[in-house]
């Protein structure tokens, strides 16, 4: 692959990433071969970690709600310190706390959507 075709194609994935609401900072983000990564390393972590619950539910790994109201608010936590300043945030942190946020999101999506279809039917 030419490299206009590379930065072409790296250009389009960082638009996307935009469009998907991410801020994208370089320093915030991974690097792979000296290219940034089209969403930061916490949103890494989401999409990773919801694909992660996904597959978690369907090969039945469930833990009890409470455990992924933690999973949530360890990236609250994460963020907060961040912005309160108190300690900087890294790279990896940010990822395993968005890992962790993602395999909730979708746990409590799942059982939210099957508590509202026994409701309504």
């Amino acid at each position: 692959m030419k490299k206009q075709d590379k930065i072409k194609l790296w250009a389009y994935f960082m638009r996307l990433g935009n469009r998907c609401g991410c801020h994208q900072m370089e320093e915030r983000s991974f690097q792979i071969k000296g290219w940034q990564f089209p969403i930061c390393s916490r949103c890494t972590g989401i999409l990773t970690g919801q694909i992660l619950g996904i597959i978690f539910h369907l090969t039945g790994i469930i833990f009890p709600i409470y455990v992924y109201f933690i999973f949530l608010l360890c990236m609250f936590l994460d963020w907060l310190i961040q912005y309160k300043k108190i300690r900087e945030s890294t790279n990896f942190r940010r990822f395993i706390t968005g890992n962790l946020a993602g395999i909730a999101q979708v746990e409590i999506t799942l059982k939210l959507i099957i508590y509202m279809i026994e409701i309504l039917f």
